[in-house]
């Protein structure tokens, strides 16, 4: 009998552990971006390698593509427009919904 309660006390204990962690990672995401709100957003049209690379998802390869179709094609006219540049998918744009801007 002894038994059954410490291992009822254990699965409490883990339980709530579990709950505790999940409360404070949504906790976490949501600050995350509440403060990837604030940021600027980042002209397409205009940016920097560096700017760019701020993006998710974007690193120093797929940054100086972007420069280059840009260069080469002129200025984005719309967000989709991003999707043109090879190694920039769907999933870029919806990452950064929000934090990119067409100027």
């Amino acid at each position: 009998m002894e038994m059954l309660r410490w291992i009822a006390v254990v699965t409490a204990v883990v339980w709530c552990a579990g709950a505790a962690l999940a409360s404070e990672d949504r906790l976490g995401k949501g600050e995350a971006k509440e403060v990837s709100k604030a940021e600027p957003k980042i002209n397409i049209n205009e940016a920097s390698q560096a700017k760019l690379m701020k993006l998710e998802g974007v690193g120093a390869g797929t940054a100086k593509k972007i420069i280059a179709w840009r260069e080469a094609h002129g200025p984005f006219k719309r967000l989709q427009d991003l999707e043109k540049v090879p190694g920039v998918g769907r999933e870029v744009i919806e990452k950064n919904q929000g934090r990119i801007a067409v100027k």
